[in-house]
């Protein structure tokens, strides 16, 4: 795993991007940086061995490296799913497809915004709705609601924010403290934070929930929360 060094040399033009300087670190990156991140991914597993069907697909929205991708394939073992793993960044497929190995996994290169998506048990948002214009969430949601099958769920991950402004703040200093135990030096913390300002833009959970229900969901409910950073789950 090669380690993320990217801002300590220089700052980024521009906004972050998932290019192929990214693409090279973001292992390193994600893990160093999502509190939590190793236990979503194992939970992602057991969902889909609870609520992946006999011959849906189960989509991994907005794939990266395919981390989420090979937890559905593990947790769907013997099922005769197809898993689907989909993301607009090209450098980002071409390493998922060299380092993914199961034969029953398809990777698209594709914005998820246009990408068809049917006959769904387990859909997965990982870390990526908060990447996707505030006006735009509600419409994907609704075509990700509406290419489940009765009983099936969404698995959705996000960095959030609270409505309490002091809250907000401490949370956002625990976060930073997080990464500041990880070796990230205050200087890389801060050039990243300039990099995704306006690039990732976090909400709250409630305006998660009121949104998912919305779509039309039946429920959903939180089941892990480290921080700022949450993960949910939607069920038709």
């Amino acid at each position: 795993m090669t380690r993320d060094a990217i801002y300590t040399e220089e700052i980024h033009q521009g906004g972050f991007v998932f290019d192929d300087k990214v693409a090279s670190v973001f292992a390193d990156m994600i893990s160093r940086s999502v509190p939590g991140y190793g236990q979503t991914l194992q939970m992602v597993e057991l969902l889909a061995n609870q609520y992946a069907q006999p011959d849906s697909n189960l989509y991994d929205l907005g794939c990266s490296l395919g981390a989420a991708t090979m937890a559905l394939s593990r947790g769907a073992a013997d099922r005769h799913c197809r898993i689907i793993g989909i993301d607009n960044s090209s450098a980002m497929i071409e390493r998922c497809r060299a380092v993914l190995s199961d034969e029953n996994v398809e990777l698209y290169c594709q914005d998820i915004q246009d990408s068809e998506i049917h006959n769904a048990s387990v859909i997965v948002l990982n870390f990526v709705l908060q990447f996707i214009a505030r006006e735009e969430r509600p419409a994907l949601l609704a075509r990700i609601y509406d290419a489940l099958r009765p009983g099936g769920v969404l698995i959705l991950s996000e960095k959030i924010a609270f409505a309490d402004t002091d809250e907000n703040e401490r949370q956002i200093a625990l976060h930073e403290a997080f990464k500041l135990a990880q070796g990230y030096s205050e200087m890389e913390i801060s050039r990243k934070r300039s990099a995704l300002e306006n690039v990732l833009v976090p909400e709250t959970l409630e305006t998660h929930h009121t949104r998912l229900a919305g779509a039309g969901f039946s429920a959903s409910q939180t089941w892990f929360q480290c921080f700022n950073f949450a993960s949910m789950i939607a069920f038709k």
